[in-house]
């Protein structure tokens, strides 16, 4: 299996298809780089190299006993993008991944980043309350679907599952929004049940200095449910 290792040691695996302007995907709690297949399957045929890897605990990367915070995170996707070289890149994070995404940014920098996407991501500042962060989506009715992100979760490691729902429920991240210059588009439904969209996604477009946001009427955890327009929105995006 493809893999790298992080600066603490952690080995991470990812997958890297195809040839052209890379695109990153960060996936979700506690889901691994497979909930992006269909992103990448598309993004490939429309001449990107797509690039996607399992968190540290997820997936198919190692149980690591610590380092479940947005900080090493970031790190953890700094040591891909290095080990890689990539440049010019795009980066697209769901929900855990959006907020790694921002912490990269805020923490590394953009000398290797064009541009950023974040959907239901758990920035601005998402510090758990009682209204905030809700039960997790039921925008999911297709049993494929509910099998597919159970399998994912189970290849996690219980700790990294535990650490990470309150790694991204916990961290304040506006400091690194306010760093971030690049364009950042934001994807949000406006019935998401597990990042709530008042909380979240108009308050990230606040304090970016590009941000643009694109809400989605009646959606809830987007992406896997609404493939086709989230892929659609993001190759104009991208072409933009």
């Amino acid at each position: 299996m493809p893999t790298i290792i992080s600066n603490d040691g952690t080995e991470i695996f990812y997958k890297d298809w195809g040839s052209g302007q890379p695109v990153v995907f960060s996936h979700g709690w506690p889901l691994s780089s497979d909930d992006w297949d269909n992103q990448m399957l598309f993004f490939v045929e429309h001449g990107y190299r797509v690039i996607a890897h399992d968190r540290r605990g997820h997936g198919r990367s190692a149980p690591a006993a610590d380092g479940h915070d947005m900080d090493h995170y970031a790190d953890d996707l700094a040591a891909v993008t290095a080990r890689l070289d990539l440049h010019d890149a795009i980066h697209v994070g769901h929900s855990t991944g959006g907020g790694e995404v921002i912490r990269y940014l805020g923490r590394h920098g953009e000398s290797r980043v064009a541009k950023a996407a974040i959907m239901s991501a758990v920035p601005a500042p998402m510090v758990l309350t009682g209204t905030t962060v809700g039960s997790p989506s039921k925008n999911a009715p297709y049993e494929a679907l509910i099998r597919n992100w159970w399998r994912q979760s189970m290849m996690g490691a219980a700790n990294a599952a535990y650490l990470g729902m309150v790694a991204f429920s916990q961290t304040d991240f506006s400091e690194d929004l306010k760093k971030i210059t690049v364009p950042v588009m934001i994807m949000h439904g406006d019935d998401d049940q597990a990042t709530r969209w008042p909380n979240s996604a108009p308050l990230s477009a606040e304090l970016l200095h590009h941000g643009i946001l694109k809400t989605y009427p009646g959606h809830r955890h987007v992406p896997t449910t609404q493939h086709a327009t989230i892929n659609a929105d993001l190759l104009t995006f991208f072409r933009s």
